[in-house]
């Protein structure tokens, strides 16, 4: 008898995905049936509580019975008519009601069929019905650990519909847009908040300095109070574990600086407004400073390097440089110096800020909310978003890749986004799409918080995964053409999303976010929790307290000046002159005792001549009174043979002779 033949293993792994695939489709189903019975209850509660609030105006017992018996007897019970609500206010508080008996509200919610069927009448005052809500919340119900963002708005808040967004997402990235005024900034403050409860570092700049007031607790109100309560929020005031940081030391706050190496040639460039040509250029000049080892700590040592380069002395490597022309970086060095005299070189220096110190957390585990206040440079605000972009590509650069872990390692909000992106060069867009896509797999969340999506590029945005849209204003074309843009951006829903976004109110905001399986969330008209912190400036005696208490003013409080490029090249120029100066008193000596030589020999050459000159007077007048004396001794004395033979005629005769043939003479 043979044995049975074993199952094929493809169709055992089918039948097993099969399985696998019915099970989480009956899961969801009866997620989405118990979504739609909380919905069908809130609708209830809500007609429940509307019918109490009408209780004082309800007709005599007598009419509210005969509008009883009038009523259809298959009239659906999630739906009372209007004349039948007063009624059932007047009814619920009769004592002969037990009371561990439910409400006739929610006995009728028990016995009500399906919501899908039977609407409740709630959603008829808002844009979306029964289903629609109860797709709502099954959206964003999550397994893990979330941070709660709001509760859905359906003409009234619905508390259990909690809108939230998973903790593991948040390093997917997000957007935080609407117009001025529309409460941005709470809605950041309300999100850092719960990131640093949940033990994740935060940082974020503080553009007009209000949100210094997450360092302390909020103060109650009534109306704060009743808004919470209509969210399903527990509110109560708490304050978060602050550092204040500032720009270079200006402001209140440890001070932050870069080294120009560190900043580097592109983020440089954003901030002088060069063209690419420029950039291209400095970019070269930071190249030429690396191979000499030239370090560029602050703006003076980039100064120094472009006055050597267009000086005499740096010319021949000007232009072994290649594509570096004189003028281009005569204009570098004129933008630098209007930069500097702007005051900016004051966020240029040493010690640089190590950006790890970013990811610290307290004592007793809740994260750091680290805030750049930035409201002393707020008339520089493309250096500020620049500083940021600087800060950010430094978290990229030294953190190691860490891929999805179920909390960031750092939440970074990037406020006024527009400012970093406006009039940037394709290779600044180039560089900040690359790091804002691959930032997340070291663990990084980037939240832009900007008016409108269409201030971030397209790539970029492309990448964001959370959407959180404050109101929108259309009050220009270019408005409403931005408005029909940032509608087009959302996944479709039950919503007018162009007239919603025109209505939304203050701490309202249309939301969108990724789920724990990657995949959008539906849109949720939302109004958004309160913060715990203060929602006014800390008072500055309290940040000072926290300022000087902080143990990194010891590290980054005091400026360093250390040997740098300017330092170098100014002792190489001296060097040069002083090579110079040397080589020029050489050659004005040299010339000197040439000078004096050639004097010397003149001198030296007429003293010989006047004293040959001497001499040979001097021996003229010898010979001239030694021949007197011979011819008065000749006279006296008598003639030899030789002289008589000598004076004969005919020896006068024979020496003429001679003399004509020598000299060729004749007698005449």
């Amino acid at each position: 008898m043979s044995a049975p033949a074993s199952p094929d293993p493809a169709v055992a792994a089918a039948e097993a995905e099969l399985a696998r695939l019915r099970a989480e489709a009956e899961a969801a189903e009866a997620q989405l049936k118990a979504a739609q019975a909380r919905a069908a209850l809130a609708a209830a509660e809500a007609d429940a509580a509307k019918a109490r609030a009408a209780g004082a105006d309800a007709p005599p017992a007598q009419e509210t019975a005969r509008a009883k018996d009038e009523s259809p007897a298959d009239a659906p019970t999630l739906a009372p008519s209007p004349a039948s609500e007063p009624g059932a206010a007047a009814e619920e508080p009769q004592p002969a009601q037990p009371e561990e008996e439910k409400p006739p509200a929610e006995a009728s919610v028990e016995s009500a069929p399906p919501a899908a069927t039977t609407p409740p009448a709630a959603a008829a005052d808002g844009p979306l019905d029964a289903d629609e809500v109860a797709k709502v919340i099954a959206g964003y119900a999550f397994e893990g650990e979330t941070l709660d963002v709001g509760a859905l708005v359906n003409g009234d808040p619905v508390p259990e519909a909690q809108i939230r967004i998973p903790l593991g997402m948040m390093n997917r990235h997000g957007l935080v847009a609407g117009a001025t005024g529309t409460g941005k900034t709470r809605t950041l403050q309300g999100l850092a908040e719960q990131l640093a409860a949940k033990g994740v570092p935060v940082f974020a700049a503080d553009i007009k300095g209000d949100l210094s007031g997450v360092a302390t607790p909020g103060e109650a109100n009534e109306k704060l109070l009743d808004r919470t309560r209509g969210i399903g929020q527990d509110w109560k005031p708490e304050a978060s574990v602050t550092e204040f940081f500032a720009l270079g030391g200006i402001g209140k706050g440890v001070p932050v600086r870069a080294t120009v190496s560190g900043f580097g040639p592109l983020l440089l460039s954003k901030v002088l407004g060069l063209n690419e040509t420029q950039e291209s250029s400095l970019g070269l000049v930071f190249h030429y400073a690396d191979e000499n080892g030239l370090a560029l700590v602050d703006l003076s040592d980039l100064r120094a390097v472009l006055t050597y380069l267009t000086s005499d002395e740096g010319k021949t490597e000007l232009k072994n440089l290649g594509g570096l022309s004189s003028a281009t970086a005569g204009v570098i060095l004129r933008e630098l110096i209007t930069f500097a005299d702007d005051g900016a070189d004051v966020f240029f220096g040493e010690p640089e800020f190590d950006v790890q110190d970013f990811l610290r957390t307290a004592p007793d585990g809740r994260g750091i909310i680290s805030l750049l206040e930035v409201p002393g440079v707020a008339d520089k605000p493309a250096l500020f978003s620049t500083f940021l972009m600087y800060l950010l590509a430094e978290l990229f650069e030294i953190l190691p890749e860490v891929g999805d872990l179920d909390k960031p390692k750092l939440v970074f909000f990037f406020d006024e986004a527009h400012l970093l992106f406006k009039d940037a060069s394709k290779d600044f867009l180039a560089a900040i799409t690359q790091t804002v896509r691959l930032i997340r797999s070291k663990g990084v969340g980037v939240f832009f918080v900007t008016q409108t999506p269409k201030d971030v590029p397209s790539d970029v945005l492309a990448q964001l995964g959370s959407r959180i849209q404050h109101a929108l204003r259309a009050f220009t074309p270019d408005d409403a053409k931005a408005l029909r843009a940032t509608v087009g951006t959302y996944p479709k829903s039950g919503y007018d999303l162009e007239r919603v976004l025109q209505e939304l109110a203050t701490g309202e905001a249309i939301v969108t976010v990724m789920s724990e399986k990657g995949a959008p969330t539906p849109v949720a008209w939302t109004r958004l929790r309160a913060p715990q912190g203060l929602m006014s400036p800390t008072p500055d005696p309290a940040i000072e307290r926290a300022i000087h208490a902080s143990p990194l003013l010891a590290k980054y409080g005091t400026a360093i000046d250390r040997e740098s490029a300017r330092e170098i090249l100014t002792a190489r120029m001296n060097a040069a002159a002083e090579a110079e100066a040397a080589e020029e008193a050489a050659l004005a000596k040299a010339k000197a005792d040439a000078e004096y030589a050639k004097q010397k020999a003149a001198i030296d050459k007429a003293e010989a001549a006047a004293e040959k000159k001497a001499q040979q007077e001097y021996e003229r007048l010898l010979k001239k009174t030694s021949d007197k004396t011979r011819t008065s001794r000749s006279s006296r004395a008598e003639k030899s043979p030789l002289e008589e033979i000598l004076g004969s005629k005919a020896t006068q005769t024979i020496l003429g002779g001679v003399i004509r043939g020598v000299f060729g003479t004749g007698r005449r």
